[in-house]
């Protein structure tokens, strides 16, 4: 983003230099028709308040959080499981929790915040078979339950390193995940507090860049206890808010899986721990990877290029995500380009398949800045003029929001859900305002420094206690840092064949101002990725992944016979169930279809509200 900046400056210099006319007045809008509307305000203020009681139903095969403490970043927790595709419940009550094989007490044990009756009841829990996992444990007597002496704590830690002879991080060292980071180097007031466990038992799991113990392990006869020296909560919330600060190692174009190999840890010790320990799939059809190609339409030339790219899709046989710019005043940025030659390539692009998103009316480098407007925005009277690189005027968020959804709804045939800011600029409110203003998705963050590469939730105001209804597709891959973008297609290979080893999500941002080394990266990428990857539009992935996200995955008993049980409120097809080998060849099922079956993944399409898959007695998985 610095190069495009500097870019910006240069070209304001230049003007003044030569004494270039700065548009001081914004033009009449130009668009290829009169446009009024829209006619019905938005309804801001309608967020809801998460609370523990949404997450409290679930059988006994789920994993059970055990919360000692609800003004904690619990919340990020759960969005976390959900993004890993781990079922959970999270309950206050120490026997409720005690029922499942699984336990994650969350966020912390201390004889402070924990009677002696449940410290006595938690302690022996791994001793009769069960699996307890507890982050930061401070006290209570229960060290030697986990199998450490003591307890030190710290901000200056910034760095955990996996011992991958354990089963569950058996993985970590061929995926890149051996070392994450943690913290800042040198913002250590920024950083998350850490423990380090003193004399353990046995090999950490993870330790610290010191060498001191950050996750310990102590095995018994049946069962396991774990305990983990960082806030898992805490540090899902700083990456998913948009709020590290030099945990990133680069701002984008890298691989940096922090998130992912936390949640991958939890995701595997539940499987190890529950014998009807079933896990949802993250990528669509059976596939390795999500990919999404998108295209940034914010200058005149990209409308006419981004019907070359739409056709070098189409003859591929997949769809991208195209953000236009509904420029509709000529300003700083450049002119208008709603023109009826520029409205006639957008509807060819809609021809061939491309999904049509909102990439803002203005592009402006102070929409972070924006105030949040009044949901009450119309054309023709929303005119935001850029005078310069340092100042924007009329504009809110929400009338860039608002405007641009419409004029493009009234162009194309389909409505557009899914938004991405000019020059990746993120206000505060931008989660709720995406909400109010009627979309669904969002493009808007690197996925380095939100340190993850799956989706996630986004949180009213980038807090820890309100959840909003827009799914977040952080990008790994963008065009504008050097080196050139054809120069970095091997690289980007490998950053997809990491990410596909553990289902993990690719977005591709490209602006289509040229052809060239671009073009053929496109065309590069496409072709590698491929074989192996689910390849679609912002929306098109989104309408599946929020389907997902509301499924509940229990098995029980009902009626006498075992199964798994999917609630599915809205109907999603292409669902992998990674379920235990014991589970053997799937029986009758209802509610659904069976589309394939291997042995440890089922793939099915959920189509009732509920789809019940029974266990068979017999074993062996059928040919395919």
């Amino acid at each position: 983003m610095r190069l495009v900046y500097a870019i910006l400056f240069l070209l304001a210099l230049i003007g003044a230099v030569f004494g270039l006319a700065v548009i001081t007045q914004p033009d009449p809008v130009e668009l290829w028709t009169p446009l009024e509307g829209p006619l019905e305000a938005s309804h801001i203020g309608e967020t809801h308040a998460a609370e523990v009681a949404d997450y409290e139903r679930g059988s006994e095969s789920r994993l059970a959080v055990l919360l000692t403490d609800e003004g904690s970043n619990w919340l990020g927790l759960a969005h976390g499981l959900k993004t890993i595709g781990v079922p959970f419940v999270i309950t206050r009550e120490t026997d409720r929790a005690l029922r499942h094989d699984v336990v994650l007490v969350y966020p912390v044990i201390s004889g402070r915040n924990t009677d002696q009756e449940t410290l006595r009841t938690l302690a022996r829990f791994p001793q009769n078979g069960g699996t307890l996992i507890a982050t930061n444990v401070l006290g209570g007597g229960l060290a030697p339950v986990f199998g450490f002496e003591g307890v030190t704590e710290s901000r200056s830690h910034t760095h955990l390193t996996f011992d991958d002879d354990y089963t569950i991080t058996a993985d970590f060292q061929a995926l890149g995940q051996k070392t994450i980071k943690i913290g800042s180097e040198t913002q250590l007031a920024t950083n998350p507090g850490t423990n380090a466990y003193l004399s353990p038992r046995q090999r950490p799991v993870a330790v610290y860049e010191d060498g001191s113990a950050a996750i310990v392990r102590r095995d018994y006869e049946e069962g396991t206890a774990y305990a983990l020296g960082i806030d898992l909560g805490q540090l899902l919330l700083k990456g998913y808010n948009f709020k590290e600060a030099d945990v990133a190692e680069t701002y984008v174009n890298r691989y940096q899986p922090t998130l992912d190999t936390l949640l991958r840890l939890v995701a595997a010790i539940y499987r190890e721990g529950e014998p009807d320990g079933v896990t949802l799939g993250t990528v669509p059809d059976g596939k390795k990877l999500s990919v999404m190609m998108t295209h940034d339409i914010d200058y005149r030339k990209s409308v006419r290029n981004a019907v070359k790219y739409a056709e070098m899709e189409a003859l591929n046989g997949v769809r991208s995500t195209y953000f236009v710019q509904t420029k509709y005043i000529e300003d700083f940025n450049d002119q208008s380009f709603l023109d009826e030659e520029g409205v006639g390539y957008i509807l060819k692009l809609e021809e061939l398949g491309a999904e049509i998103a909102s990439h803002s009316v203005s592009h402006s480098l102070q929409f972070n800045a924006f105030a949040l407007g009044t949901g009450r925005e119309v054309l023709p009277s929303y005119r935001p003029f850029v005078r310069d690189l340092e100042a924007t005027t009329e504009a809110s968020i929400m009338g860039e929001l608002r405007i641009s959804k419409f004029i493009l709804e009234s162009l194309i045939s389909e409505p557009v859900t899914s938004f991405r800011p000019g020059y990746l600029r993120i206000p505060t409110q931008l989660p709720e305002a995406l909400q109010w203003a009627g979309y669904s998705y969002s493009s808007s963050v690197t996925a380095n420094k939100s340190l993850t590469h799956f989706p996630f939730r986004l949180m009213a105001g980038r807090q820890f206690d309100t959840n909003t209804d827009i799914f977040e597709f952080p990008i790994t891959i963008e065009d504008e840092l050097p080196p050139l973008l054809g120069e970095r297609l091997e690289e980007a290979k490998t950053i997809a064949d990491k990410l596909a080893a553990y289902g993990a999500t690719m977005v591709v941002l490209s602006h289509p101002d040229i052809l060239g080394h671009k073009f053929e990266f496109a065309e590069g990428f496409i072709d590698h990725v491929k074989p192996y990857s689910w390849i679609g539009t912002v929306s098109d992935f989104g309408d599946w992944w929020a389907a997902r996200d509301a499924i509940g995955v229990d098995v029980d008993d009902a009626g006498g016979v075992r199964s798994v049980k999917l609630n599915c409120p809205t109907p999603i097809e292409g669902l992998t169930l990674e379920v235990p080998e014991s589970f053997g060849v799937p029986g009758p099922l209802s509610g659904g279809k069976l589309i394939r079956a291997e042995s440890g993944t089922w793939l099915v399409d959920c189509i009732d509200k509920v789809m019940r898959i029974e266990l068979a007695k017999t074993t062996g998985m059928p040919g395919n």
